[in-house]
């Protein structure tokens, strides 16, 4: 609840001055986009960064050599289950009310970076 309040003056403050906002990790669960829903209204455009199970691994492992994280695959792989538990719901919402675009995650930092700003770009357009 503070963190949403927090994110909600932090909107509220600049609403004048931009075109949006770009919300990175949130909501993580169904009940988490509802209470935004009802506290600041609804997103306009819901991004999901799509790639295969195999890809989060890696790259996850990889994060987590360069950051001295003892995390190894077996964690990992708990991770990504439950991530997926907690976003199937919350991405089947978002498909419903047509307001999910999935972006192909598959590719360099790089090449996923640029399919999210056409994806933003074609929307705003």
């Amino acid at each position: 609840g503070i963190v949403l309040e927090l994110l909600k003056e932090a909107m509220v403050s600049k609403l004048g001055d931009t075109k949006g906002f770009l919300i990175d990790g949130y909501p993580q669960e169904l009940k988490d986009a509802e209470e935004f829903e009802s506290k600041i209204g609804e997103p306009k455009l819901v991004l999901c960064l799509d790639c295969s199970a195999e890809t989060m691994s890696s790259r996850l492992l990889v994060r987590n050599q360069s950051s001295q994280n003892s995390e190894n695959i077996e964690t990992t792989e708990e991770r990504i289950e439950s991530y997926y538990q907690a976003s199937h719901p919350l991405i089947a919402y978002y498909e419903s009310k047509t307001q999910l675009c999935k972006v192909d995650a598959e590719g360099t930092q790089e090449d996923v970076f640029l399919e999210i700003c056409k994806t933003i770009d074609s929307f705003l357009k």
